[in-house]
């Protein structure tokens, strides 16, 4: 025989138990007692032995030992239960209620029959609790040997307590498997998802006044920024036909160009000459770093600046912003075409960009509707 504890166990609401668990939160009421047929010493849920009390709060004797094989059941023992238990992981903890308190147990990973064996729980329980100093009132025995696994077993019955835990235990289902504990924690956290996903859906219907952006627009660079400062004319300028968009990046970058004093430049009127014809813009406007490297080379340039849409920033750069939206003309996508070369025209007039979007409007009367 190995003594593994001796002492006094504080306890609350008449429970404590020994743990070695790897999954979560348990009910210790209805859970480790779930399908079995004493109420006692729970061990229904693997890991865990939970082990009602007479007392409900102080106090109580317990004695925790193994031995090699099953010991006769001495006659001081008024009730008496067996269950089966196998330790789920490398540490094993006698465990105070709410885990106050905790005393490692030296137990090898196999399986073993714990028999449970308690005194005075029906005076305890009258007491219901003892105060330091008061003589114990009910004492306990767990006593665990290697034995393979066995349905639960009521060995001695004596106290009333006892008799109502365990009608008490027969009422209870077995608790969820592993799996099922796992499957109903993913169920939990994809509905969780859900009801975010939902609700982020939500907040931005509202932020939109119901007319949220498609996907489309969001794809393109200041797609966002544009529905943002002017719902209707971007959601007109989605619905344009695929000719029109085109006509309408055209306009708009030839705009921006003309805002920035770039648009009579040797180098900047051929490319804006090949966006009306629907050919490929010339060099440099097919090289971001050499379209920058000339800006900054031509001596001819005057810069001049902007305070920027939002009104964060004091300088822009209206040429810098300019020369973008030529080249955001040419793209293959027509919406993204015009929305993206919109936005760096935006970007180049700053706060006199609502002067821009009526100009646009006059332009193309379709987006006015």
């Amino acid at each position: 025989m190995t003594l593994l504890f001796r002492g006094e166990l504080h306890v609350h609401y008449g429970q404590f138990s020994v743990e070695s668990r790897t999954d979560g939160f348990f009910d210790g009421l209805t859970d480790a007692r779930g399908g079995q047929s004493n109420g006692l010493c729970g061990a229904a849920v693997p890991g865990l032995l939970f082990l009602t009390t007479g007392l409900h709060t102080g106090n109580v004797e317990v004695t925790v030992e193994v031995l090699d094989a099953p010991p006769p059941v001495g006659p001081d023992w008024e009730d008496v239960v067996e269950v089966s238990f196998r330790p789920a992981t490398a540490t094993v903890r006698l465990v105070q209620w709410t885990a106050e308190a905790s005393w490692p147990l030296d137990l090898a990973p196999v399986s073993y029959r714990v028999r449970y064996c308690a005194s005075g729980m029906d005076r305890a329980r009258e007491r219901d609790t003892r105060l330091d100093g008061e003589p114990l009132l009910d004492r306990y025995l767990l006593q665990l040997w290697p034995a393979p696994p066995a349905a639960d077993a009521v060995v001695r019955q004596t106290s009333a307590i006892a008799a109502y835990w365990h009608d008490h235990a027969r009422t209870l289902p077995p608790p969820p498997t592993p799996e099922q504990r796992e499957a109903a924690r993913r169920q939990e956290r994809l509905a969780r998802e859900r009801a975010l996903r939902e609700a982020a859906r939500a907040a931005e219907v509202r932020r939109w006044g119901g007319r949220p952006p498609g996907e489309r627009l969001r794809r393109v660079n200041g797609g966002l920024v544009l529905a943002a400062l002017d719902r209707d004319l971007t959601e007109a300028i989605e619905q344009l036909d695929e000719t029109t968009q085109r006509a309408v990046a055209v306009w708009v970058a030839r705009r921006a160009c003309a805002e920035a004093g770039l648009d009579g430049l040797d180098w900047v009127a051929p490319a804006l000459a090949a966006l009306g014809e629907g050919t490929a813009v010339p060099p440099p406007f097919d090289d971001h770093v050499a379209l920058f490297d000339r800006l900054g080379g031509d001596a001819r340039v005057v810069y001049t600046t902007v305070s920027s849409y939002d009104g964060r920033h004091a300088r822009v750069s209206q040429q810098h912003a300019a020369l973008p939206a030529v080249c955001s003309a040419a793209a293959a996508d027509p919406l993204a075409a015009a929305a993206e070369t919109l936005f760096h025209a935006t970007v180049t007039v700053g706060g006199g960009y609502p002067r821009l979007f009526a100009a646009l409007r006059q332009a193309f009367p379709a987006l006015s509707r």
